[in-house]
Formats: C-alpha cells, sequence, structure tokens
C-alpha cells in the first residue's frame, strides 16, 4: 500500500505526483483523491458523532483534508476548483497551463453575469468571498453562486483559501485565475499539446483508462479522447490493452519515454462503458 498522506507538504508532494486529482472520491471517475491519499480508502467518513448521534468534530482524516483544500491553494502548492471533470479537483502547479489551455475559447465568450463578476474579480485586485463577489455585482446567492461555478469551470476564478474573520465557517476565497498562477501561464501550450500532457497525467494516475475514462476527467469529446490517446500510445507514453473487448490504455512501463508513473497510483480494472 502506498504511504499515507500525513502533512501538507506531503499532500503537496503527491498532488504534483499524480498531476490531477479530486477532493473525495466519485465512482464517475477513474481519478485518485486526496481523501484516499489521507485515509487510505474510499469510504468518506467525515464526522465523530456521540451516542445520541450528535455532531462532535470531524474525523482526522476530514480534517486534514478540509484543511488542506484551502491551504493548498493559498500557498500556491496546487490549483483547486471546478477545474476538471466536474467536481472539486486539484491540478499539480506544473499542469496548470495545460488545464489553463482547454478552456481558452470558453473564456472569450463571457457575457451578463458571469463578465460582471470576471471584471469585478480584477477590479478587486485581491481574493473574494462569494457574498463579496455578489455584493460587488449587485446579485442573489442563486444566480450569483451559479455565475461563480461557471467561471470556475472555465478556468476564470480559483481558490485561493479561506477567509476565516468573523465567527462560524469560513467561506472560501475566489481569486482571478490568471492573477493568481500568473508565472505559471507565462507559455500556454496550444490545445494539442496541452491535451498530452494531462491525458499521460490521467493515465498514471489511474493506471489503466478507456477512452471514456479521459473523456470523462478532461471534459472532451470521446472522439478527441481516443486520438490523444492513440498519440500517447505512439509517443510511447501509453500501453494499449484489451480487457473483455474493451480498448484501454495502460501506464507505460518505467525507464520509457516520459516522465515515470506516479509514486503510489492505482491501478485497478475499469468499468465498461
Amino acid at each position: 500500500m502506498a504511504v499515507r498522506v500525513r502533512t501538507l507538504e506531503q499532500a503537496a508532494g503527491w498532488v504534483d505526483d499524480v498531476g490531477v486529482a479530486l477532493l473525495f472520491p466519485n465512482g464517475d471517475y477513474v481519478l485518485p483523491s486526496l481523501w484516499e491519499a489521507v485515509a487510505g480508502h474510499s469510504d468518506v467518513e467525515r464526522a465523530l458523532r456521540d451516542e445520541e448521534g450528535t455532531y462532535v468534530s470531524f474525523t482526522p482524516e476530514m480534517e486534514k483534508v478540509w484543511t488542506w483544500k484551502d491551504d493548498l491553494p493559498r500557498h500556491r502548492l496546487a490549483c483547486v476548483g471546478l477545474h476538471v471533470a466536474r467536481t472539486s479537483s486539484l491540478v499539480a502547479p506544473r499542469l496548470v497551463s495545460s488545464v489553463y489551455a482547454l478552456t481558452e475559447d470558453a473564456r472569450d465568450t463571457l457575457e451578463g453575469l458571469e463578465r460582471d463578476i470576471a471584471d469585478a474579480s480584477i477590479q478587486l485586485g485581491r481574493p473574494a468571498s462569494r457574498r463579496e463577489l455578489r455584493l460587488l455585482v449587485g446579485t442573489d446567492k442563486r444566480l450569483g453562486d451559479r455565475a461563480i461555478n461557471a467561471l470556475q469551470r472555465k478556468l476564470v476564478l480559483t481558490n485561493a483559501g479561506l477567509d476565516s474573520e468573523g465567527s462560524g465557517w469560513g467561506a472560501t476565497l475566489h481569486d482571478h485565475f490568471t492573477r493568481r498562477w500568473k508565472q505559471k501561464l507565462r507559455r500556454v501550450p496550444p490545445r494539442d499539446e496541452a491535451l498530452i500532457r494531462l491525458a499521460a497525467a490521467v493515465v498514471r494516475a489511474a493506471g489503466e483508462v478507456s477512452a471514456a475514462d479521459v473523456a470523462a476527467a478532461l471534459k472532451l469529446r470521446r472522439r478527441e479522447a481516443v486520438e490523444t490517446l492513440e498519440r500517447l500510445e505512439a509517443d510511447g507514453l501509453a500501453v494499449p490493452v484489451t480487457r473483455d473487448d474493451l480498448r484501454l490504455w495502460t501506464r507505460a512501463a518505467r525507464g520509457s519515454r516520459g516522465r515515470s508513473p506516479a509514486a503510489g497510483s492505482r491501478s485497478s480494472p475499469r468499468r465498461s462503458r
């Protein structure tokens, strides 16, 4: 079994190894999760409760994951947000420019409330909570949060830590993506180059994938996922296999071309798609 993550520094190293990951396990995706790296299993245990079932505290594992989801982006140790798949995810800093390249067309067509919130974030010049962004543009929670989620998926906004001022739960801070990751965006690769880097990371992290797995993880059309995996195969970065008449790709052996497989990445049979 892989060594479990115990510290923030280890969490940052784990994200760098796997490249792209989820915050919590999700059966719709083959990506590993920070929860699994911390807990050593996929059953999410959120809270400790007393004999009457009353909430006492987070479990020790949940305390780590819940804290690090804010500390990692605050220190720029990982890019965190709704950026990969369709749920909360983590991207290694080395892949920030690649994941940014995939949403270029979406950012060119911002309109209405999304445009207003993006402009407000730029003008503010610092990270802000959802509530502050809503107040800046004069919108309600439902519409404002929908727009902020859309801006996260388009990599216009990204998580930047926690606003812990005041009582109660702290609020996630959102920063303009280009401001937060300016150093990593000095060179944004062409889309086809970005896809190769990201698909290679998915294959390494998952161990074995189908085209549907890669399409789901990177929000691609299946045809584009197939073409990208075939390029990885041609470059010696992935090896084709067939299981139950399903076409799959597995990570290349150590010592082959490209970055070696991530330590602790998982390799398990993929479900049919």
